[in-house]
């Protein structure tokens, strides 16, 4: 039986082109492409390619070079999709919405109003 740490992530098959997605951008270290289930106008997951960090907050203290590329990612599809304006979203652990455990955000955007969270 497989579990999260000895099978790949869904976003590490993406990475590896083993799954389709279309790519919105791509560094080195980063990835980007639309969320499957949208809950806003705009909504993109920015992921590192690296599946060493479970959530934000362990990224942010493993490689704070690596949590800044992420959201200089978001921030150059929002110029790009949206007016500049998004909502920059991290879910950490189950209880908050975490599904995969492979740290990613979710971008935002287009029209959101104050009080929601985006849901469509």
């Amino acid at each position: 039986m497989s579990t999260e740490t000895d099978s790949p992530s869904i976003f590490s098959r993406i990475v590896a082109r083993e799954i389709p997605a279309t790519i919105l951008a791509e560094t080195d270290r980063v990835i980007a492409f639309p969320d499957i289930a949208p809950k806003a106008p705009v909504h993109v997951l920015v992921v590192p390619k690296t599946e060493r960090y479970r959530d934000v907050v362990e990224l942010a203290a493993g490689d704070p070079g690596l949590l800044a590329e992420v959201v200089e990612v978001a921030k150059s599809l929002a110029d790009e999709l949206t007016d500049g304006d998004f909502r920059l979203i991290f879910n950490t652990g189950p209880n908050a919405g975490q599904t995969v455990f492979h740290v990613h955000a979710h971008v935002l955007g287009g029209g959101l109003e104050e009080g929601t969270l985006g849901q469509g």
